[in-house]
């Protein structure tokens, strides 16, 4: 006879389902896709700040201002 707190369907401890292999599997290609995503994303976010300094550094002007030759001319 079973006690009445316990059922006698949990009366067993060794009822715990084991992980199959088909959720570890699973979880080792989402980890895996999560890194490759993250080193996707560094690698594009690096290279568009690479891409905008050298933008920056091509569109300085050297003769931006009064060049001092033509500055003598005026007075």
């Amino acid at each position: 006879m079973t006690n009445p707190l316990e059922s006698e369907s949990s009366s067993t401890p060794g009822n715990a389902a084991p992980t199959s292999p088909g959720l570890v599997r699973l979880g080792v290609v989402a980890a895996a896709s999560v890194l490759a995503g993250g080193l996707a994303a560094a690698w594009w976010y690096r290279k568009t700040l690479s891409k905008l300094r050298q933008a920056e550094e091509k569109h300085i002007n050297p003769n931006f201002g009064i060049p001092e030759d033509e500055s003598r001319d005026d007075v």
